[in-house]
């Protein structure tokens, strides 16, 4: 404790002893109040951390508070409703409204300026389709390997971990998860007995430190994680290379948070540091991360299995690829984060300027399954940024089939950006291990609202398709938005991220000039190769 507040604290109760005692003795708080200021002068003096305070006791302290509120006055006193980051006031206001079943209509006209550089919409049909004819659009994950393929919803709760949530955030969001119907990626983070409250499905997702299925060593353990893959609860399999907030980059869990609880949920040892490498060691090429789909597959008895990463390389991507036509074996699903995502706590530098942002990433991988003839039997995930139905819309017209939203489902939960996820103090208790805070978000009411979030989310989608005179989401393509490239200019976004043909990615003589660099860096038998700079020129 510091020595200030050391003096502060014993002068006051001296005080208080002082004047149980004795009432008229008050005036001596004329006396301790001077004393005090004078020590916490002379600490601040002496001090040798911050310059400004050692050059301005006391005064200095004021920068302190300010810097402290700064945030939070900008947040609710100076930005905009559409200038905050990562999400603006109207995005947040339509998840909380949505979560709550209330009035989400705009009034006036939008507040967005439609001439600026990066605005996008949709075209509507004056043929449009009654949306209330529509049922819930669901798709099937399975490939022909699997025995117990999986019905799943276009909007799902994307991966979150125990730990970097609270309990009552987990629990809440796999209630909300059963009542609609919807999907609860695990996180890399284990299965937590808060997983399983409520009996919503989950995909368990599995990390570089295999937590949960992590043998002694450290290594994957085939046993650990039968035992969890063959959960009922668990309906599918996401074997996590990267993720959006710090891909390339593993992280250390320290030995004062290795409680006995979440030592038995990752499989670790209780007071020791735990290490999540950047980098798997369950397989080194991309043949082998083939063998590995094939063997959890196995493991799970049929259940579909899939890879998580933000694209980086393109040539590593492509070399997965290749790998897929080479051995025939094939993941369930791939889902793309982009660069921007990220609800947790990541070094400044990868959250800012490593991995490649979410619409990119999409398109990219779409065209490479495409490329490869590989399109038909994989599915293609979106995570970024998803928050409303026309952000979903968008995801689709890109090339995924499926959505998943992490910092969306936190907003539904209550969460109010106040951007301290990694500080362990989030006032809302989503994301935070402290009791006193936890407590206040109450499970039964949060998880209706993540539902109700869902629901409401799901159903403006499909308002979106019948403007859009489409009756099922596999008609969704580029074609459909516009971007806004200049003041003067918009366009489409199959002419920003142009289709390529079916299975010219499977032959030399038709590969396009655009890929054939990154096409030169892939390969079966590793994952990166750097050719030399004269490939730029193919």
């Amino acid at each position: 404790m510091k020595l200030w507040l050391i003096i502060l604290i014993i002068g006051l109760t001296a005080l208080g002893g002082l004047l149980w005692i004795q009432v008229h003795w008050s005036w001596s708080l004329l006396l301790l109040i001077p004393i005090g200021l004078i020590a916490w002068w002379c600490y601040d003096f002496f001090q040798t951390e911050s310059a400004v305070i050692r050059n301005f006791p006391l005064i200095g302290r004021f920068r302190d508070v300010a810097v402290w509120m700064r945030p939070k006055i900008h947040q609710y006193f100076v930005e905009s409703d559409t200038e905050g980051r990562p999400f603006d006031k109207t995005l947040r206001d339509i998840v909380y409204h949505r979560a709550d079943q209330s009035e989400d209509t705009s009034a006036f006209g939008t507040l967005l300026d439609v001439y600026e550089e990066g605005y996008e919409w949709m075209n509507h049909s004056i043929a449009p389709i009654d949306y209330r004819t529509f049922e819930e659009h669901r798709i099937w994950i399975g490939g022909v390997d699997c025995k117990q393929k999986y019905h799943m919803s276009l909007l799902n709760i994307s991966a979150m971990s125990y730990g970097s949530l609270s309990t009552n955030a987990i629990s809440a969001l796999n209630g909300g998860a059963a009542l609609g119907g919807f999907a609860h990626n695990t996180g890399e983070g284990g299965i937590s007995p808060y997983h399983l409250m409520y009996g919503g499905d989950l995909i368990y997702q599995v990390g570089t430190g295999y937590f949960g299925c992590r043998a002694s060593d450290g290594n994957f353990s085939p046993t650990l994680f039968a035992e969890r893959a063959n959960l009922p609860q668990v309906k599918m399999i996401e074997l996590k290379l990267s993720q959006g907030a710090k891909p390339g980059h593993g992280g250390i869990l320290p030995a004062s948070k290795v409680t006995e609880e979440i030592a038995a949920i990752r499989n670790v040892v209780i007071g020791q540091d735990v290490l999540s490498p950047p980098f798997h060691k369950a397989f080194s090429t991309p043949v082998e991360l083939m063998e590995l789909i094939a063997r959890m597959r196995s493991l799970a008895d049929g259940k579909p299995v899939g890879i998580k990463l933000c694209i980086g390389h393109k040539g590593e991507f492509l070399s997965v690829c290749r790998a897929m036509v080479h051995t025939g074996i094939k993941p369930d699903f791939i889902s793309i984060d982009g660069g921007e995502g990220g609800t947790g706590a990541s070094p400044l530098e990868f959250s800012n300027s490593v991995g490649m942002p979410f619409k990119e990433g999409v398109a990219f991988a779409y065209n490479a399954l495409v490329g490869f003839n590989l399109k038909e039997d994989v599915r293609l995930f979106a995570s970024g940024k998803i928050i409303t139905g026309f952000h979903m819309f968008r995801a689709l017209a890109l090339g995924a089939d499926a959505c998943f939203s992490a910092r969306g489902m936190m907003l539904a939960l209550g969460c109010i950006q106040a951007l301290e996820c990694n500080l362990n103090t989030c006032p809302t208790g989503v994301a935070t291990q402290d009791p006193k805070l936890t407590r206040g978000l109450v499970v039964t009411d949060k998880k209706q609202k993540v539902a109700n979030f869902h629901a409401i989310t799901v159903r403006n989608f499909g308002e979106l398709m019948g403007a859009a005179g489409i009756g099922h989401p596999d008609m969704i393509n580029r074609s459909h938005i516009y971007r806004r490239v200049s003041h003067r200019e918009s366009q489409r976004l199959d002419q920003i991220f142009p289709y390529i043909l079916k299975g010219c990615l499977l032959h030399e003589d038709s590969i396009p000039s655009s890929w054939r660099f990154h096409m030169s860096n892939s390969s079966i038998e590793k994952f990166f190769i750097q050719q030399p700079l004269e490939y730029l020129h193919l």
